[in-house]
């Protein structure tokens, strides 16, 4: 009886250690796609400086969305196609051009270019798909962006893409339906709220501004419930113009003191990126803290401020932004294809939002001397392209001078850029082109032809090359020096 009782312990003794063997040796399953990673655990204790790291980076990451949906919310008041001051505007998925070049006064997007008519839309796609019509251009250059919340280009559409004429459909990432007849293609943005901005060159000849006028007229969207399948013309000239006054400075489209109240809004509309969903994840617990917790909400609100003053206000000079080049030059090289680069998509947000693909204009900016000296209206300077070596393009470039908020100084010719545009251009007898960088006209009369003024303060230039050749597109050409005259 014994002996039995002991076989019996001994049997459950081996039970047991098997079973404890076979848990020691147990497989943890793991995560096969990001929904499958756990995030934070809701409802968990988290710190003021915890917040703040993470505030940080969420105020970067997300000011180009943001400054989006501000832009869209303000559209939204607009009753009609009208003429804020000197720019176009109009309620969403609807367009407002230009019929010349953009004026001086203009504040509503910084960098703006004396190089081609403008046009823009803010678009709302969670409403309704929204029709494109692109006339005939033929041999003139132009191209229309299309960009999503996040500013990366979700279409193409231009000279260089060989596009046709007729109507494009664009569609939120939630449409589902066949193409219309009639609709050319429908481009998918991933995002509901986006923007098209067209542009179209016109020299500075006034016959050129005239025959401009008939394929402006044509150039226009609306909801995809008013397409006729003809071209809807309007004369832009007669756009009823309301009031608007601007300061120095670009329109302030990301408010910091509301930032981290409206981000959940922003997060909402703008789905996560693949691999994005680690971050939404971390924002998301950080804010649903904060709106539990108001001593975080407060910290979050002192993060915002001081992260635009800290953070993206340097990132507005080129100097601190893009790919470095020779003699001071910089250049993003991948303007509107972000992906994950958060601080050069931020710091375009910032500084030049709306900046075309690299494929369709790429961009040279310069604060500095050679010497790294700041570039001041008190001195005089000198660019000079040597016999053929003018940027190569395809379609047209240009040398812009911005004051120090990027925007036009008024000047007594009313020049603001020269380039492809300019047909008074003087070449030297050696083919070269040298253009006088100056607040005051030169003395020789024969150098006025070719001189670009300047404020008296700090400026900044921008070269853009639209519709490159191989030899900017692969970095073989970058720009001349600018040389400080004595």
């Amino acid at each position: 009886m014994k002996m039995k009782h002991s076989q019996n312990l001994l049997a459950a003794a081996l039970v047991c250690a098997v079973a404890f063997t076979t848990a020691q040796a147990q497989q943890v399953p793991q995560p096969k796609t990001a929904a499958e990673v756990p995030g934070p655990v809701p409802g968990q204790i988290m710190t003021e400086e915890y917040a703040r790291v993470v505030g940080q980076f969420a105020y970067m990451w997300a000011w180009p969305m943001m400054n989006m949906h501000n832009r869209r919310d303000a559209f939204d008041k607009v009753p009609e196609p009208v003429m804020l001051g000197v720019v176009p505007a109009a309620p969403p998925n609807q367009m407002g051009m230009l019929t010349d070049y953009i004026d001086p006064a203009e504040r509503i997007v910084a960098t703006p270019n004396q190089d081609v008519v403008y046009g823009i839309s803010i678009l709302s796609l969670d409403r309704e798909p929204v029709v494109l019509q692109v006339p005939d251009f033929g041999k003139r250059f132009w191209v229309y962006q299309l960009a999503d919340q996040r500013t990366n280009s979700f279409g193409s559409l231009g000279a260089m893409y060989g596009s046709k004429p007729g109507f494009y459909l664009l569609v939120g990432p939630n449409w589902k339906g066949e193409k219309p007849k009639g609709i050319q293609e429908v481009l998918r943005s991933p995002t509901t709220v986006g923007g098209v901005f067209p542009r179209v060159f016109v020299d500075d000849a006034p016959a050129d501004h005239k025959a401009i006028q008939p394929l402006i007229s044509q150039i226009n969207c609306y909801p995809l419930s008013k397409f006729t399948g003809k071209m809807q013309t309007r004369d832009w000239s007669q756009l009823k113009v309301i009031p608007a006054s601007g300061g120095a400075t670009e329109t302030k489209w990301v408010v910091p003191e509301t930032f981290f109240a409206q981000l959940p809004k922003v997060l909402d509309e703008v789905p996560p990126m693949p691999g994005e969903e680690a971050i939404y994840a971390q924002v998301r617990a950080l804010l649903q803290t904060a709106q539990a917790n108001p001593k975080i909400m407060d910290t979050l609100k002192k993060v915002a401020q001081e992260t635009e003053t800290n953070l993206m206000a340097p990132l507005f000079n080129w100097r601190n932004q893009g790919l470095p080049l020779a003699h001071g030059w910089t250049k993003m090289a991948n303007c509107s294809i972000w992906g994950s680069d958060y601080m050069t998509r931020a710091s375009a947000a910032k500084a030049n939002i709306f900046c075309n693909a690299p494929n369709e204009t790429m961009y040279f900016a310069l604060d500095l001397d050679p010497k790294g000296v700041r570039l001041n209206g008190g001195n005089n300077y000198t660019i000079t392209f040597a016999k053929g070596q003018t940027p190569p393009v395809k379609g047209f470039w240009s040398l812009t001078m911005y004051n120090e908020h990027h925007f036009f100084e008024p000047n007594s010719i009313k020049r603001y850029s020269v380039g492809t545009k300019n047909k008074d251009l003087k070449f030297a007898a050696d083919g070269s082109l040298t253009i006088y960088l100056s607040n005051e006209a030169p003395a020789d009369v024969a150098q006025r032809a070719n001189w670009l003024p300047a404020p008296k303060g700090d400026f900044s230039l921008y070269i853009r090359s639209y519709w490159p050749e191989a030899a900017i597109s692969e970095g073989k050409w970058t720009p001349p020096p600018v040389v400080t005259v004595k």
